[in-house]
């Protein structure tokens, strides 16, 4: 998984992974994030079959405002409450 910070967003790259560790790794981010990040932008592909994007789209956190979907199928936004 590669992780960049822009600003107040991070970019999180699961494409290739499992989905049970990359769940875990999501998780993880999601609850360890500051106060000043407001968005994930998760990339998870879309070539290589659904089961990344609904397991992305289908996140439950208590920090997790709102999922998105993307013009890009490749990629979903999550946006996050404030702490």
């Amino acid at each position: 998984m590669k992780v960049q910070r822009d600003k107040n967003k991070l970019i999180v790259d699961i494409h290739g992974m499992r989905v049970e560790p990359a769940r875990f790794r999501l998780e993880t981010t999601i609850q360890s994030c500051n106060a000043e990040v407001t968005e994930i932008v998760v990339i998870h592909g879309y070539n290589s079959g659904q089961a990344l994007k609904d397991m992305v789209r289908d996140l439950q956190a208590p920090r997790i405002k709102q999922i998105r979907a993307t013009l890009n199928e490749g990629q979903t936004i999550i946006d996050l409450k404030k702490k």
